[in-house]
This record gives structure tokens, C-alpha cells and sequence, in this order.
């Protein structure tokens, strides 16, 4: 400990805005309490939560505040007898209300990482937590058997790359929607019917490929009138899981179609201090890895974003255009 320098840089935000805008700093290093972990961080995945908690705040952030979830270091300092120990690297979704990962070191709870397996690239285990981890919760709370039609919106994002994935896995046909460019790609990840989100006649197409029968399930990632528009869709208590809240729906859907509405938030976790739920995360992370080491899973191709501030401020922004199929990672 005594060689570990006692200033370290981070990226930070200086206030939320519409036009944020990140700084460099030099801060003390942390000193870990006696659940936690030191680390040193090499990697930070981006996500588009992180953009928009950048644009409109989080209820407790006090500023400058440091942004970032998702990421990968090695453990400097840890509590005798405490696994993962020094030297182990490891992966983790950290706690949104406290400050984040674009750091050179941190200190996070020991219970709430996974060690990572050798021969997985650490930068790739840097962009599977929040995206694969939603995905996972997402199709849980969905409770997808084998035979379910599912409806996985908005495919050509990470999280919607994952979901067909893992929901292939359990049995489902999987139909999604995406840009048109992106549909050969989505093929080969297993979706089984795609659709362009731009057509005007989209509706319709459903309705078709369908069929006599309605959705079993859908993963909502967008919402607002989106939300009203898959409940729809849905067959009678029929079950979605909504990524992005839940806007104002009339009563009388609700009540012809007795949707079971789910809620997926991985913030969640730490928000009510659920121990238990931390560690689900943390096991959510070990099968995560599991799965691409063993090419069960294909990950996000890679963007690699260096660790300075107008780097990390345009990626950041870029997340809430959208549109691109890959996972934004900070090497530091």
C-alpha cells in the first residue's frame, strides 16, 4: 500500500446539463472500508445510462461527480482472508448513487465482483455487466420457456444483442426490431424474425408474421408510446419487461389485456441495499464471462475510447444519439 500513489486522476462531471461537459482532476486516492476492495481500474465500460444520468442527474449526486458503472481492475488491497484477493481481476456494476468508475483506483464492496476467467480479454469483460446483466434480468422476470414468441426491441443495441442470445438459449422465437443494415447481423445471432423499426406499415408485419397468435412476452427497451403499443401485441396476460419506466396507459388495455408488467433496474440493487440482489449480480457477471469464454454468447464488437476528458465527453454524447451496434470502452 505504501508504494500506490496517493493522488490519482479521474474524469469528472461538473454539473448535468444538456451539453455536459467532463473534467480531468487530481484526487486522493480512496481508502477501502473493511468490506472492500482496492482496485486499480483498467477498463470502464460506457452505457447509455451513464449519457443520461450525465444530462439530467441523480437524486443525491453531489458535484463534480464521477459518471461510469461498468468495470475491470486488478484488487490492490484487500482485507486478510477476503475473496477475490490482491492480484485477482476482476468485473463488476457498481452503485449509481455513489461516485463512479472513471478512476484509477476505487474501492467496492468485495461481494459485489466477479473474478475473471483466464484467457477472457479483460476489455471485453468490461462491456458485458450492465448491458448483459439487464438482459438476463430482463428475460428472468419474463420467465421465457421454450416455444415463447418474444419481442425484443431496439436487437442492434447491446442489451438487445444479449437478450437474443440468452433467449434463444431458453427455446423462444425470437422476433426484433432493428435498422435495416443490421439485420444480417442479428440473423446470425439467432433472431429468428426482424423487422425494420423505420417502416411505417410495422404494425401490420407483426400482425402477420404472427398470425393467429400474439406475443408471449416483450422486452421493452424504449417505452413511452412504445409500451402501449407492445401491450397491444401482447396475447391475454401476456408479460413484459420495461427497461425505461412505464408512461400513463389506458385503463381499458390494461384491463382487456391483464399484462404482467415488469420492471428491470440493475440501480436497483444497490438503491434499496439488497445484499442478495448485489450478489445475484455478481453471479450474473461469472455467467456472463462463462458464456463468452466458451462461445456460448457473442459479445458487442468493441469501440476502445481513451481516459481523457473530451474523449469520454463526445462518447458519452455519442450514446445518446444511438444508432451503433458496438460497446464504447475506456482503456486507462
Amino acid at each position: 500500500m505504501s508504494e500506490l500513489p496517493r493522488l490519482m486522476n479521474v474524469i469528472m462531471l461538473t454539473k448535468a446539463d444538456e451539453n455536459f461537459d467532463l473534467v480531468m482532476q487530481e484526487v486522493a486516492r480512496p481508502e477501502r472500508q473493511e468490506n472492500q476492495l482496492l482496485i486499480k481500474v483498467e477498463y470502464v465500460g460506457l452505457n447509455p445510462v451513464d449519457a443520461k444520468l450525465a444530462k439530467k442527474g441523480f437524486a443525491g449526486w453531489q458535484y463534480p461527480h464521477t459518471p461510469g458503472l461498468d468495470a475491470v481492475g486488478v484488487v490492490v488491497d484487500a482485507p486478510i482472508g477476503v475473496m477475490p484477493n490482491v492480484g485477482d481481476r476482476v468485473m463488476w456494476h457498481a452503485d449509481l448513487s455513489q461516485q463512479g468508475m472513471l478512476a484509477e483506483y476505487v474501492a467496492v464492496p468485495n461481494f459485489a465482483v466477479s473474478k475473471i476467467p483466464k484467457g477472457l480479454d479483460p476489455i471485453i469483460a468490461a462491456s458485458l455487466p450492465c448491458a448483459g446483466m439487464t438482459a438476463l434480468f430482463a428475460l428472468d422476470k419474463l420467465q421465457i420457456e421454450h416455444g415463447d414468441n418474444l419481442l425484443i426491441e431496439a436487437g442492434s443495441g447491446a442489451v438487445g444483442q444479449f437478450a437474443i442470445q440468452f433467449a434463444k438459449q431458453r427455446g423462444a422465437t425470437v422476433f426484433t426490431t432493428a435498422s435495416k443494415k443490421n439485420h444480417a447481423y442479428l440473423k446470425k445471432l439467432g433472431a429468428d424474425e426482424l423487422f425494420d423499426y423505420k417502416d411505417k406499415k410495422l404494425l401490420n408485419k407483426f400482425k402477420l408474421a404472427l398470425g393467429p397468435c400474439q406475443f408471449d412476452a416483450v422486452i421493452d427497451t424504449i417505452g413511452g408510446e412504445n409500451t402501449e403499443r407492445n401491450i397491444e401485441l401482447l396475447r391475454f396476460c401476456g408479460k413484459i419487461a420495461c427497461l425505461n419506466g412505464l408512461s400513463t396507459l389506458p385503463q381499458e388495455l390494461l384491463f382487456r389485456k391483464a399484462p404482467v408488467i415488469s420492471i428491470v433496474s440493475l440501480g436497483g440493487a444497490w438503491l434499496t441495499r439488497s445484499l442478495c440482489a448485489q450478489q445475484k449480480m455478481s453471479f450474473m457477471g461469472n455467467l456472463l464471462m462463462d458464456s463468452v469464454l466458451k462461445n456460448k454468447i457473442t459479445p458487442p464488437p468493441i469501440t476502445p475510447i481513451e481516459f481523457n476528458a473530451k474523449a469520454v465527453t463526445e462518447a458519452l454524447h455519442k450514446q445518446l444519439t444511438g444508432g451503433f451496434m458496438s460497446k464504447q470502452v475506456v482503456t486507462l
